[in-house]
């Protein structure tokens, strides 16, 4: 663990929190003290649920220390189950209280509470947040679930979406009508909106379908060993995935894979002239195993963009995703340090991110075009409207998502060309950045203070080389204007090398030339 301005993911003990979240009519006691009870403003503030999470905290404080902390979990517990009489309680330590070693686990075993109790051990110290929620479904899982006869009509569980999870509940509606078109039922959902006994019945389907491996790959595992029920490996993000993926789940379940493409719009879209200017662009993807890799291949052979660098966060992953890199002829990225991810993203300067919430800032801060792809999210990610990420309507809106921002750089390269206009001048700022109109009350007075723009970014770079050791000429300075502003700051980067290299101080349209032809070499 490590003090950071942001994380990716959060100790393993919220991986829980998401799954008791997920799930009706179970109730998870947290032995923490004050400080760790911050559930309420993960799933009530960024997810806008309705409704508390269904934790309760013991809450000792400082002065417990001296005294029973084993006593105050034991009576929280107790209260715990009076109040909400769930049908199944998860027990555990957040990674502070991990430190006073009370077990909680072992002290709900001692009392007579007439629902199943399971514990968690969750090494805080050692392990993070997707670990957490992999290891607390398959803990649900294994102490609940049993073989069962199958039902009679074909059906498969949903296994993975939870709460805080990126378009969860939009992708197991559009799973569903993957596999209604297939006459396939869906037995059981789980751990959304899943109930304990819910999971008694995991048993009865014929397959499993893993919709998310951070969250469910132990339990799929696990089912398959015990169950006999196999799982699918291929998630269904993107065309060719959802192609791929009706065609396993047809194999697994002994029916026809069967597909109604009518809402797919995506084909006919990506080849449109709205989009087909905007293929070959050099695209950067971090985020989670799952979105990373499925978003690397619709941007390869979907969209036509050249994948310069891609990387995941959880680090349980990284094999596939080195495996996966060495396929685009690129170095995997397995960091949950955002710096180095930004300076990474800066190295490679893409004219396009793909990523989480924290490369959605660091494009900001380079300039660089971003559409959100995994969690972590912001409230803004969690839409009041259907936007799924998975099968047919999941490959439009996928499509409508990443096109966005580069439309947006198309128009801010436009503009760029008219900034000497009246309309279009330098003042006015960038119009897909926010906040940089001028006030309408400095409109006929002197002109506004100019914002800080992407050029200020691109006169720094990592390694200290800027244009404070150079001196740019004007008329340079007027042609550097014109390059597109998603790679300015590449050229302004090379420029000044090449200067350097050979010995000058002031850069001349003519050097920017000469330094162009050389890199182009």
């Amino acid at each position: 663990m490590k003090l950071t301005v942001w994380t990716y993911e959060g100790p393993p003990h919220v991986g829980a929190m998401r799954v008791a979240t997920a799930m009706k009519d179970l109730h998870y006691v947290l032995h923490a003290p004050q400080g760790d009870t911050y559930a309420d403003l993960l799933f009530t503030m960024i997810e806008r649920r309705n409704h508390r999470p269904p934790v309760t905290y013991t809450t000792f404080e400082g002065r417990d220390l001296g005294e029973d902390t084993a006593g105050i979990f034991k009576t929280t517990c107790q209260d715990a189950y009076d109040r909400f009489k769930p049908q199944a309680l998860i027990v555990g330590a957040s990674c502070t209280a991990e430190l006073i070693q009370d077990d909680p686990g072992g002290l709900a075993e001692t009392m007579d509470i007439p629902v199943p109790v399971i514990a968690l051990e969750l090494p805080s110290y050692q392990r993070k947040e997707n670990f957490g929620s992999d290891e607390t479904f398959y803990q649900i899982v294994r102490h609940l679930a049993q073989p069962l006869p199958r039902t009679p009509e074909v059906s498969v569980n949903l296994l993975g979406p939870l709460a805080l999870g990126f378009r969860h509940r939009d992708d197991i509606e559009e799973v569903k009508g993957l596999l209604y078109e297939m006459g396939i039922g869906v037995n059981v959902v789980a751990p959304f909106d899943a109930t304990p006994e819910d999971i008694t019945r995991l048993g009865a389907a014929h397959a499993n379908v893993l919709m998310y491996p951070e969250h469910a790959e132990t339990a799929a595992r696990h089912l398959e060993r015990i169950c006999g029920q196999p799982y699918t490996k291929t998630v269904p993000i993107g065309v060719g995935a959802t192609h791929d993926f009706v065609a396993e789940v047809a194999q697994l379940c002994g029916v026809e894979p069967r597909k109604d493409l009518s809402r797919l719009r995506q084909p006919w879209w990506s080849k449109s002239v709205d989009s087909t200017y905007l293929t070959g662009k050099r695209v950067f993807l971090f985020g989670d195993a799952t979105h990373v890799k499925a978003a690397a291949r619709i941007a390869r052979d979907e969209m036509g963009f050249e994948v310069v660098g891609l990387g995941c966060y959880n680090r349980e992953f990284a094999r596939p995703i080195r495996a996966l890199a060495k396929e685009f002829g690129v170095d995997a990225l397995i960091t949950d340090d955002y710096l180095a991810v930004e300076q990474a993203i800066a190295e490679a300067a893409p004219e396009m991110i793909l990523g989480t919430q924290m490369e959605r800032h660091i494009g900001k801060r380079l300039g660089i075009p971003c559409a959100v792809i995994s969690a972590p999210v912001h409230v803004q990610d969690f839409p009041a409207r259907y936007s799924p990420q998975m099968g047919w309507e999941g490959a439009n809106v996928i499509f409508d998502t990443w096109i966005h921002p580069l439309v947006m750089g198309l128009e801010e390269h436009l503009l760029a060309m008219f900034r000497e206009d009246f309309e279009f001048h330098d003042e006015a700022g960038p119009s897909h950045h926010g906040g940089h109109a001028p006030r309408s009350s400095d409109i006929g007075g002197p002109a506004p203070q100019s914002p800080r723009d992407i050029s200020e970014t691109e006169k720094q770079t990592h390694d200290g080389t800027g244009s404070d050791v150079m001196i740019w000429l004007a008329d340079a300075e007027r042609e550097l204007k014109k390059i597109p502003f998603f790679v300015r700051g590449k050229a302004r980067r090379n420029t000044e090398k090449f200067a350097a290299d050979q010995g000058l101080t002031e850069i001349s349209i003519d050097t920017l030339y000469e330094a162009k032809a050389h890199f182009a070499r």
